[in-house]
């Protein structure tokens, strides 16, 4: 196999990645995005000290903006970098007393931060691939 066939591969792993992980983690801020267009700003935790409207403006943008752009793959690293920072914050801030593994399934714990932020904080090492707007747009400037 040469490089390009490796790279083509690659890049459809990225893509499938990108593309299912992106979709879950909009649906997980979807809530979050409607709690900012309802003002529920009150209800939502203060974890690093920004205030509670702040907070889940930067959780939701994260979330289901930021998990956007990844699946379309556009400012890639940036946005899933916005993401892994935000899984973080909710694992080792928000979750910090809780468990590693979910107890039961209603049961709170780390696992499902950082199950967001494994592949994302990948992502940011790896970038999109081939099959992205971040790769259109490099070989428009080339």
């Amino acid at each position: 196999m040469d490089n390009r066939s490796g790279d083509a591969t690659s890049s459809v792993g990225l893509l499938v990645l990108r593309i299912g992980v992106g979709c879950y983690m909009m649906a997980h801020g979807w809530g979050k995005a409607q709690m900012v267009f309802s003002g529920a700003f009150d209800k939502f935790p203060d974890p690093i000290s920004l205030g509670s409207g702040p907070s889940l403006v930067l959780a939701a943008s994260a979330e289901f903006l930021g998990a956007a752009l990844v699946v379309i793959g556009l400012g890639t690293r940036f946005a899933a970098a916005s993401v892994a920072f935000t899984m973080a914050v909710a694992a080792f801030a928000i979750h910090g007393k809780d468990p590693w593994t979910m107890p039961n399934p209603l049961g709170p714990s780390k696992e499902p931060a950082l199950m967001f932020l494994i592949p994302f904080l990948a992502l940011v090492f790896t970038g999109a691939g081939q099959f992205s707007l971040d790769n259109k747009l490099r070989k428009r400037r080339d």
